[in-house]
């Protein structure tokens, strides 16, 4: 009995200790959990409070007058970039995505010349220093959507920014234009801006300039640094769809600037040699020093503009001149050059021309005067075989595409040649001296319409509807099985 006692007694006391031990951990608990909910909800205050501290810190400038504000940043534009804006006191503050004022249309002065109208200026300050305007610091500066007018005087512009201090700031200008202009304030040409930067780079260790720019509707970059010490301007410019990139180097250390650029095309190398001054651009263009294979020079006179250029090539690519996408083809087509101004010669002697040794002796003879463009007196000769000149000669736009209209006079040496070249049957083989030909040749179709054509003074309609209509092929050996057959034909109709 008294066992059993004992045990019952055991039994209740256990159950009392465990009951209460269950208790007292569940009043810690709840302690425990009511600490960590005051706890995970003044750290949610604490957050909220320090974020409402901060955006209201941000918001500081709204509360200065404009007109305080407009004339501290005017002042520190002029002190980091010596740059002149002219602006109201119409601008707004944001501080999203980061603190930055905003001001719609003004402008840029130089020597009281309005050398640049914007549409939009962003200037971004720095976190530090919002407590009073005098602490506040500019960091960077976007203009956006803006026309700079460039003439003779103000040319240097872009180039005069460069001698800032950019160290932890930036300037950029994007979407804008550039409109250079001659001393009758006519626009010569237009460079658009894509995306345009200053910036220290702290690697090299100086300022620098990169850019994404097109002109003439042909796209092109460079990057641009200044070397104050030895007065020398060092760029680098890149054409990617014509694989072409040049690496220049301008000293101005006198009044007569000096330069060499190092051209790298489809990685066949050249160099040009420059001078210039406040009136003309003289330069020489060639691959290597001796054994040249071309060696072109010339000047362009800035006022009145007037330019000659003369060149020799072993072997002449006519495709650099005229293809579709060739620079010069392009500049044509910008029609910028039918311009009554512009007095423009161009003279190239070759030996050959690239892939088609046949033609030798070329002569191209080219001029730009009174708005017209024309290769007049252009000669060259097939073999010893035939003279060819071309007259009455105009190049022009027509729908978009470049067209050359003209007459081509071939002077017959060797007629029998002729034939043992074009493979024709001895029976059609007749004695002829001359050809008169007018033509029109489309560049971007390579299709050549003919007409009026007279063989020693003579018109035969036969062969002027055999010949009226020649299309050019993009493989040569196609092109030279085609000519052939096609001429065999006209030669088989005019043998009767």
């Amino acid at each position: 009995m008294s066992k059993n006692n004992f045990f019952v007694k055991l039994l209740k006391n256990s159950n009392n200790y465990i009951n209460n031990l269950l208790e007292k951990n569940l009043n810690k608990l709840k302690y425990t959990n009511i600490i960590n909910f005051a706890l995970s909800h003044k750290i949610v205050l604490t957050f909220v409070a320090l974020s409402i501290l901060f955006v209201s810190y941000l918001l500081i400038p709204t509360f200065y007058k404009k007109s305080e504000i407009s004339k501290e940043l005017k002042y520190q534009l002029l002190e980091k970039f010596n740059l002149q804006f002219q602006f109201s006191n119409n601008l707004n503050y944001n501080f999203f995505p980061k603190p930055h004022f905003t001001i719609n249309k003004l402008s840029i002065l130089e020597d009281n010349y309005e050398i640049s109208n914007i549409k939009k200026l962003k200037i971004y300050i720095s976190l530090n220093g919002l407590f009073s305007i005098n602490n506040i610091k500019i960091k960077d500066v976007t203009i956006e959507n803006a026309n700079f007018n460039l003439n003779k005087k103000n040319s240097l512009f872009f180039l005069k920014i460069l001698n800032n201090n950019f160290l932890g700031d930036n300037l950029e200008i994007k979407n804008s234009n550039v409109f250079f202009k001659n001393n009758e304030n006519e626009v010569l040409f237009i460079n658009k801006i894509l995306d345009m930067k200053y910036f220290y780079d702290e690697n090299e260790l100086k300022n620098i300039l990169i850019s994404k720019n097109e002109v003439f509707n042909i796209p092109y970059e460079f990057k641009l640094f200044h070397n104050k010490q030895k007065k020398e301007f060092i760029s680098k410019l890149k054409l990617n769809f014509l694989k072409l990139q040049i690496e220049n180097v301008l000293n101005y250390n006198n009044k007569l600037k000096l330069g060499r650029a190092d051209l790298t095309f489809n990685k066949s190398k050249s160099i040009i040699s420059y001078k210039l001054n406040d009136s003309y651009f003289e330069f020489k263009f060639f691959d290597k020093q001796e054994n040249s294979n071309f060696n072109y020079e010339g000047i362009f006179n800035i006022n009145p503009f007037f330019s000659n250029i003369k060149g020799i090539s072993k072997r002449l690519n006519i495709s650099y001149l005229f293809d579709t996408n060739a620079i010069t083809s392009q500049l044509i087509k910008t029609e910028i050059l039918n311009n009554k101004n512009i007095d423009f010669k161009l003279n190239i002697n070759a030996k050959n021309i690239n892939n088609n040794l046949n033609f030798e002796n070329i002569n191209i003879v080219s001029k730009i005067q009174d708005g017209l463009i024309d290769i007049d007196n252009t000669e060259f000769d097939w073999k010893d075989y035939a003279k060819f000149k071309l007259t009455d000669t105009l190049i022009f736009v027509k729908n978009g595409e470049l067209v050359l209209d003209g007459k081509l006079h071939i002077d017959i040496n060797n007629y029998s040649e002729i034939y043992k070249y074009l493979l024709t049957p001895k029976n059609y083989r007749k004695k002829f001296k001359k050809i008169n030909i007018s033509f029109s040749y489309n560049f971007d179709q390579r299709a050549t319409y003919l007409s009026d054509i007279r063989i020693d003074g003579k018109y035969d309609p036969n062969v002027n509807s055999i010949m009226s209509d020649v299309v050019l092929k993009d493989n040569n050996l196609q092109n030279k099985i085609y000519l052939k057959n096609l001429l065999n034909d006209a030669i088989k109709s005019y043998s009767g």
